[in-house]
């Protein structure tokens, strides 16, 4: 069973995928609900939302283009815990192919790491390359408190600009 359940329809301007859902998510259901977490802050902060959300409010995101999902959905908590669940690149692939968004972003270096199946130190914050038939890819740094010595706004501003421009 999906510790999150995915957040995807066709024509979404935007999807989120994580790594895996932590405790907290998994717990309350609701994506990103640890209360350090910075990524309902940084949505409303960098223009993505017209208002700052919480957490339970994630599945209202639709109506704005934006949805969820992770490449472990049976894994939750810290990646090396999560992970021992199982990590499904193939059927993230085939989701995105499927519902094809306009823009991904990975929301850690370590999930794009598992979808491109480089190391974590061989991944780059912002956009990355084109590939064929995919939509606009970028790696955010990780909003979750427990990754802060590494936060960096710039990749959010990066995408946001992106995706408004875009819209």
């Amino acid at each position: 069973m999906d510790r999150l359940p995915d957040q995807l329809q066709p024509g979404l301007r935007l999807v989120f995928a994580g790594t895996a859902a932590s405790e907290r998510s998994a717990a309350t259901g609701h994506y990103y609900a640890h209360p350090g977490n910075r990524f309902w802050r940084t949505l409303h902060a960098t223009g993505l939302t017209p208002r700052l959300y919480q957490p339970e409010e994630y599945p209202t995101l639709l109506q704005l283009g934006i949805g969820f999902t992770d490449l472990c959905k049976q894994g939750a908590g810290m990646d090396h815990v999560a992970l021992k669940a199982g990590v499904d690149v193939a059927g993230f692939t085939v989701k995105i192919r499927q519902y094809r968004p306009a823009t991904v972003a990975f929301t850690s270096k370590k999930a794009a790491s598992l979808f491109y199946g480089s190391p974590t130190s061989a991944i780059a914050l912002g956009r990355q390359p084109e590939q064929d038939d995919f939509p606009t890819m970028f790696v955010l740094s990780s909003p979750s408190g427990a990754a802060s010595g590494a936060w960096t706004p710039q990749p959010w501003l990066e995408l946001a600009e992106h995706v408004l421009k875009t819209a």
